[in-house]
């Protein structure tokens, strides 16, 4: 068998050296006439090795790197990285049924996801090279986990820079609908029509973290399939929880059910609209929750997206009652953490409030952050007392 090497430039090498694991097409020397989806061996500009990596021959991040030594990159190697993502799960994740087993990046497999739902598996493979490598990974995950089904989940709008189609389905057994358990709570997830892989792992955390803070009355805005207003209820009073999806109400209705959850109101509206109708009415709450889908898509969408966040963080701050707790969330990557306060800062101004931080959290423990990628950190959540 062929091995392909291809050659970087000196800013390729930094950012190897730094462990980064990207080189963008602008840093490639030499691609070596390297096939699309190929694992191949990475040189500098003066032939000494540098690492292994995934190569594309679409996208502008041309290579994506496996390991920077210098090891047979075979039905071993990806074993091992397997078993270590999962030793790291047994550490951080507990009460949980769904949790993220592979991280991409951060578990040292680029473009990899799988997520764990019960005895069910959900793969994305998000580039050339890990897509040409998808029947290998369904026979590991079969061979540790014996899974009842494996679903791919691969729409993904980053496969269309791979030249990849967007496809999803089963590609072992059938899933059907599944009863997933997060500490004393059940949801109801489908794995092929559920919003990312069936639901929203990374929030979990928050969900656990944010529930002691319930009391009164509370508001969930962008409630989806109802998950942070059913740890909500168990502590307050009623919660009103505000979606614009009739289909998402309509299953989040059905989890509060499954949970006896009976102090639940659901509200079927635009959430802009919602807070400022609740806002000219005088309405007051205890606790306001703000988990929007991501407002800023790509750098472009920046400027609009933080007017965005801080008009929905204005209204929260507006209907909260004094000594009342804001938990507001941004899974946008392009939003940084300083940009998110800022929004939030002059929310607080514009509604001549005093906010205090309780809590700065982001995504989940089953979603590691590697320090070298600061592309592997999307989601940020405050939890405050405004005052």
């Amino acid at each position: 068998m062929r091995t392909t090497s291809v050659t970087v430039n000196r800013r390729g090498v930094e950012r190897a050296v730094a462990r980064h694991l990207w080189i963008y097409r602008s840093d490639l020397i030499s691609n070596g006439n390297a096939q699309g989806g190929e694992i191949v061996r990475v040189l500098d500009a003066k032939s000494r090795f540098v690492g292994w990596a995934l190569y594309s021959s679409s996208s502008q991040i041309a290579l994506r790197f496996l390991t920077f030594d210098d090891v047979a990159i075979d039905h071993e190697f990806w074993s091992a990285r397997l078993k270590a993502a999962e030793q790291l799960r047994n550490r951080v994740v507990s009460a949980a049924t769904a949790y993220r087993l592979v991280y991409g990046e951060s578990d040292l497999l680029p473009s990899l996801i799988v997520d764990r739902y019960n005895d069910c598996l959900v793969i994305q493979t998000l580039s050339q090279g890990m897509e040409a490598l998808k029947s290998l990974w369904v026979e590991l995950l079969v061979d540790r986990y014996h899974p009842r089904a494996i679903v791919e989940r691969n729409e993904a709008r980053v496969r269309d820079l791979e030249g990849l189609p967007r496809i999803a389905g089963p590609l072992l057994g059938d899933p059907g609908e599944l009863i997933i358990h997060e500490l004393d709570i059940q949801y109801s997830v489908n794995l092929i029509e559920g919003q990312k892989t069936g639901t929203f792992l990374d929030q979990r955390e928050n969900r656990i973290a944010a529930a002691p803070y319930a009391r009164g009355r509370v508001l969930d805005c962008f409630t989806f399939q109802g998950a942070f207003a059913l740890h909500f209820a168990k502590g307050s009073d009623s919660v009103l929880a505000c979606d614009i999806s009739p289909t998402a109400l309509a299953q989040a209705q059905s989890n509060a059910q499954l949970n006896g959850s009976t102090n639940i109101e659901f509200a079927e509206a635009n959430v802009f609209d919602f807070l400022h109708a609740m806002d000219s009415r005088g309405e007051q709450f205890d606790l306001i929750n703000l988990d929007p889908p991501a407002f800023a898509k790509n750098r472009a969408s920046i400027e609009a997206a933080m007017r965005g966040y801080k008009e929905i963080n204005l209204r929260a701050i507006k209907l909260l009652k004094p000594g009342g707790t804001l938990v507001t969330s941004t899974c946008s990557y392009h939003m940084s953490e300083e940009m998110f306060l800022n929004c939030i800062a002059e929310a607080a101004s514009d509604a001549r409030r005093s906010v205090q931080i309780l809590e700065k959290r982001g995504q989940a423990r089953d979603h590691p952050v590697m320090v070298s990628m600061p592309e592997t950190q999307y989601l940020k959540c405050v939890i405050a007392t405004v005052v």
